[in-house]
């Protein structure tokens, strides 16, 4: 009997050893006929449960790059890019840095710096405009020369200020900040003369119109300012005046008023109108938004975050750290705006024109690292694979699959809005260029067809010359670098 058992034991421990331990000696035997029974029957159970158990872990791996984006905060808030333009003196900084402060950018302690500093220079009413306006030339001239460029955020969206100049010196540096902006600011003076001086020709609140209309800004606050002004005193029949001089200009320089343009009073020194509306014991006829109400509520056509990456570069710089050999890998920084499609850290890149390949490090919106950023965003780009002296202000960083193509000719239509001295625009015409941030001598090749004013249909006769106020499609030619467009 000791040996009978024993020879049973065995059996079902050598049993268990074929089923990994997992099956009870005690019955391990009758199991084991009932799994290879139940094979016989349905030999496809086993492989469907097999399929079945991996399930979970394909789930966390597509789950897992959804609560990355969550994460990100630049998704949750659209973006706009606001350009401050108007005549020197109408106050642009001055309203851009009491934006600033009243979106709690600045505080209180900075601003009483500035007054103190303002007053040493005996210029009381410029502290305001010290927020914007940071290198000393600027402080001590008054006057706007580079693009300032800020930062705020209301409850629906994040704006990026761009401070363009308004002296007539400086208007290419407008034409740059213009050129990265959605949305416009006009910043007209209601004080006597000023209005006047920045309206009659030559003054840069009619040139500034025009040119941002012609670089794509569509949208437009005409914002009156210095309405607090003793020579004003929030008159309505000067602000008014100001609205009917203004409204048939814009209609010429080709803005839909009705839709696309708000005029509203503001004091940007005292801050009255911006955040929250002017109260009606000071101006008791005003019955419209404040500036940041405004703001809020402009639409701006969507973009595409999924189109072909374009990132205008406006900037270059070299790494901002100490040159030792930890940081030699550290790459080159960039500035500039994406027009089109996305960026993602780690991604492959080209700079045209020169089509030199680079991968993007690190991404910076404000100074904020982020891991990736889409269409309309204000970014520095650190990038790997190219030097500092291998990138031009005017280079544009582009998809490998779908690279922007790079031209010495191109056709274009141009408005003649004006002609020094009388010039007449013909083949042979010579003339500076500004796309973006590029700026490029170019020349007038061939007129190919005059475009009727009133139809917007081509004229059938051949065209040789054309005049001030013409509308013109011609072949034009870029010297030195090959033109991104």
């Amino acid at each position: 009997m000791i040996d009978i058992e024993e020879d049973i034991r065995s059996l079902q421990l050598e049993s268990a050893e074929d089923n990994n331990g997992v099956v009870n000696p005690e019955d391990g035997r009758p199991e084991e006929v009932e799994k290879s029974d139940k094979m016989d029957e349905d030999p496809k159970q086993e492989v469907e449960a097999q399929s079945v158990e991996p399930e979970p872990k394909v789930k966390d791996k597509e789950v897992h790059p959804v609560q990355e984006e969550e994460e990100e905060p630049e998704t949750t808030k659209r973006h706009l890019n606001v350009v401050f333009i108007g005549h020197v003196d109408a106050g642009k900084s001055t309203t851009g840095g009491q934006i600033l402060f009243l979106s709690g950018q600045v505080d209180e302690r900075t601003i009483q710096k500035y007054e103190k500093e303002a007053k040493d220079k005996s210029r009381e009413s410029w502290y305001m405009a010290y927020i914007m306006d940071t290198n000393e030339e600027e402080r001590v001239k008054g006057k706007t020369v580079e693009v300032g460029r800020a930062h705020f955020e209301t409850e629906t969206t994040r704006f990026t200020i761009l401070d363009a100049p308004g002296h007539k010196s400086y208007v290419p540096n407008m034409i740059s900040g213009a050129s990265q902006a959605d949305i416009g600011v006009l910043v007209i003076s209601a004080r006597k003369g000023e209005f006047e001086t920045g309206y009659e020709r030559g003054g840069q609140t009619r040139e500034h119109v025009q040119l941002a209309k012609t670089l794509g800004v569509s949208k437009l606050l005409v914002v009156v300012n210095k309405m607090d002004e003793p020579t004003v005193q929030w008159s309505k029949e000067r602000y008014e005046e100001i609205e009917s001089k203004m409204v048939p200009f814009l209609k010429q320089s080709g803005y839909n008023v009705k839709k696309d343009v708000l005029f509203l009073p503001i004091s940007g020194l005292a801050g009255s109108n911006m955040n929250t509306r002017v109260d009606k014991s000071v101006c008791p006829w005003w019955n419209g938004p404040c500036l940041f109400e405004a703001l809020d509520a402009i639409e701006v056509p969507p973009r595409d975050p999924k189109g072909p990456f374009r990132y205008c570069i406006s900037d270059h710089l070299a790494p901002r750290m100490p040159i030792i050999d930890k940081f030699k890998d550290m790459g080159t920084v960039v500035m500039g705006k994406v027009e089109s499609g996305s960026v993602r850290e780690g991604d492959s890149l080209l700079v045209m024109p020169n089509k030199d390949q680079v991968k993007v490090v690190a991404i910076f919106i404000d100074e904020d690292r982020v891991k990736r950023a889409g269409p309309g965003e204000n970014l520095r780009i650190r990038l790997s694979g190219v030097e500092e002296e291998d990138i031009v202000t005017g280079f544009v960083l582009s998809s490998v699959a779908n690279p922007i193509p790079a031209v010495n000719e191109f056709v274009a239509q141009l408005v003649i809005l004006e002609l020094l001295d009388n010039a007449i625009f013909t083949a042979g015409y010579k003339a500076v260029l500004h796309i973006h941030s590029v700026v490029e001598e170019c020349e007038i090749v061939e007129l190919l067809q005059q475009i009727d004013t009133k139809t917007r249909k081509p004229l059938k006769k051949k065209v040789l010359f054309v005049k001030n106020g013409a509308v013109v499609v011609c072949r034009v030619q870029v010297h030195f670098l090959a033109l991104r467009i």
